[in-house]
């Protein structure tokens, strides 16, 4: 990629590239789609070079994406205003360490992670306390779907009004955008148990207390870790958006709100590549742990056979 971008800022090539550039980015495009279509048909069983043939096709997918983005941009001249060259945002993200830093401590460490984790494990709490108690059930699922269907647009300046402009505000957000996912998946997880199985614990005369914690809850799992996956992505974006509405000067919310104003591309991308990657991260964290909870779940057996 650095190649291209010196070959690009020649003078000739930059906004009026030769055919021959566009030919040596065609070839190696070719190349690279030929490579990965050769390692996605390698026979391989399930062990390591399976594993790595598994993280190389992605990662070769998606630097020949950024490769083509960097030729596009130096080749045709785009205007960093309207869309800068991977470079510029990998030379943006190496001298504004301090200020992603900073950011990303104010949105995903106070905003995010405590707005996820009281949102989730209310909507779980809640969710038990409606299984228990049918006549919630019935009230709390319909206006969870209804809440669900809420903007988050229309929420988070309601919720800067009422908890000020601090962290607590896009806590606020946080915590109504996951709650009903939560509620919702934890409610039809505890039905998920089969019935052949609930009639045994009934002929051993198992209370409600012990039929939920040895039956319904192990089955209900699976629910329960969907929930918390969607929910990683909804606190993200939900702390984000708030902060467009207001913040202390700090936040990735606020910054790219901030910098598109002084068309700053740049520093937008590079806010992005930050909470795409933190989002991912996260993401992964609960796979993880949804993997080594629910290894009993078909789904694993199958794919371990596969």
């Amino acid at each position: 990629m650095a190649a291209v971008a010196t070959l690009a800022h020649r003078p000739g090539v930059a906004g009026n590239a030769p055919v021959w550039f566009w030919a040596l980015v065609v070839a190696l495009w070719i190349a690279a789609w030929g490579v990965n279509d050769r390692l996605t048909r390698l026979p391989l069983a399930s062990g390591p070079s399976a594993r790595a043939r598994d993280v190389a096709v992605p990662v070769l997918f998606g630097l020949t994406c950024f490769f083509l983005w960097e030729v596009v941009c130096l080749g045709f001249g785009v205007p960093t205003v309207l869309m800068p060259p991977p470079s510029a945002i990998l030379a943006k993200l190496a001298v504004s360490q301090a200020t992603l830093v900073a950011d990303f401590r104010q949105t995903f460490v106070r905003s995010v992670v405590p707005g996820w984790l009281l949102g989730s494990a209310l909507g779980f709490a809640v969710a038990l306390l409606a299984d228990r108690v049918p006549f919630l059930r019935r009230g709390l699922l319909p206006l969870g779907n209804f809440v669900s269907a809420l903007p988050v647009i229309g929420i988070a300046p309601i919720m800067v009004m009422w908890f000020g402009f601090d962290w607590h505000s896009k806590v606020a957000v946080v915590v109504v955008m996951t709650f009903f996912p939560m509620l919702v998946n934890t409610v039809a997880g505890l039905e998920a148990a089969g019935r052949l199985e609930r009639d045994l614990m009934r002929s051993y005369a198992a209370s409600w207390g012990t039929t939920l914690l040895k039956l319904r809850l192990p089955a209900a799992l699976p629910f329960v870790f969907n929930g918390l996956k969607i929910n990683s992505t909804l606190a993200l974006i939900g702390a984000i958006v708030a902060e467009f509405f207001g913040t202390p000067i700090v936040g990735m919310g606020f910054r790219i709100s901030t910098e598109v104003g002084r068309m700053q591309l740049d520093m937008v991308w590079a806010e992005i590549v930050v909470a795409a990657v933190a989002g991912t991260l996260f993401y992964g964290l609960i796979a993880m742990a949804e993997r080594a909870a629910t290894f009993w779940h078909p789904s694993y057996r199958r794919r371990r056979a596969a």
